[in-house]
């Protein structure tokens, strides 16, 4: 059985690669932050993934904790995609998405990175009005990309896991599903 981490920063399109990939593929989709919202509502200290971003880290390191306990215990039959962030933006600061404790639960065989060119990203998440999210600048977009590629080979150093880099530009979107279903293969 396979463990995979797909990764992507707001409006980097993953949630919508995952949907089209999902449709072709023989794969258990365990969302992070739908894990997450699930413990933290049971735990009555956060109601959406935007008031859970804003939680202490320490609150927000716990409530991972036992998302990587329920996702384990899922994942031991099927094959498995985690959809997370690489890294959480905090009011005091980057989160790492995974820690390490985290990580030596899960024991991923590979990352899966969506990346978008900021322009695209920014001007996604203007477009989307499912979401309550904090302006950001083009710069901190790169910042946030870059974060999470750093982050993603730390994980993978931790791990033993490969990291690929897939493009999500607009109107590709057959071809980065193409691209992922080739690295499912693998």
């Amino acid at each position: 059985m396979k463990l995979i981490v797909m990764t992507g920063i707001p409006g980097s399109g993953s949630t919508t690669v995952l949907k089209n990939v999902l449709k072709k593929v023989d794969y258990l989709h365990l969302n992070y932050g739908d894990m997450m919202i699930k413990i933290a509502k049971e735990k009555k200290i956060a109601e959406d993934r935007d008031n859970l971003r804003k939680l202490s880290p320490d609150v927000q390191k716990e409530i991972q904790k036992d998302a990587a306990k329920a996702i384990k215990e899922q994942s031991e039959s099927e094959n498995v995609i985690v959809d997370t962030h690489c890294t959480i933006k905090t009011p005091s600061g980057f989160l790492p998405g995974l820690p390490k404790w985290v990580l030596e639960e899960l024991v991923p065989d590979a990352f899966i990175l969506v990346e978008a060119d900021p322009d695209e990203i920014l001007i996604r998440r203007i477009s989307d009005e499912t979401r309550t999210r904090d302006r950001q600048r083009v710069s901190e977009i790169v910042m946030h990309q870059e974060m999470n590629r750093a982050a993603a080979m730390s994980y993978a150093t931790i791990t033993g896991a490969t990291v690929q880099i897939l493009e999500n530009h607009d109107n590709q979107l057959d071809e980065i599903v193409s691209n992922m279903i080739e690295t499912l293969k693998i």
